[in-house]
């Protein structure tokens, strides 16, 4: 499974929010670190606002925050509000078509069972789980920061 740019832009913004829940923080600041455009990830954050995972607060001291509940929100809320899941059988079935070949129809059915475990796991890891494991790979790692991984 490949995540679109905006929700990898989503999950970083919202794990940032969270690690610090009271404190408004800034679209700029965000785009800074992640080395993306402000405007960009300006409408990324509106569709988390849309959802209520993070409010708006316009004018001095402004920014965005935190609204949501870090153990209970999951990876796939947040994933979901920016992908398209066609179902795994869907997929197998639409390669059933006349012409086909079995081995085409085998790596679907296994690519689609992949896709459900991904989807499976994203269910089960909370926001909250996400930041003990930051906390930990943090503490584990060289004090320089790092932009993430672009993929290609």
């Amino acid at each position: 499974m490949r995540l679109q740019k905006n929700t990898s832009l989503a999950l970083y913004s919202v794990l940032e929010f969270a690690r610090e829940p009271s404190r408004h923080i800034a679209a700029a600041e965000i785009a800074e670190r992640y080395g993306v455009s402000p405007h960009h990830l300006a409408k990324v954050l509106a569709e988390l606002a849309r959802s209520g995972i993070v409010e708006s607060v316009r004018g001095a001291g402004g920014g965005y925050r935190f609204t949501g509940n870090a153990r209970r929100i999951t990876l796939m809320d947040i994933i979901q509000l920016f992908e398209e899941f066609a179902p795994a059988t869907a997929a197998a079935n639409g390669d059933n078509r006349q012409g086909a070949m079995p081995v085409d129809m085998a790596l679907r059915e296994v690519l689609g069972e992949i896709d459900d475990n991904a989807r499976a796991t994203f269910r089960s890891i909370t926001l909250a789980t996400m930041l003990r494991l930051i906390e930990r790979v943090t503490a584990r790692a060289p004090q320089t920061p790092t932009r993430p991984h672009r993929s290609a």
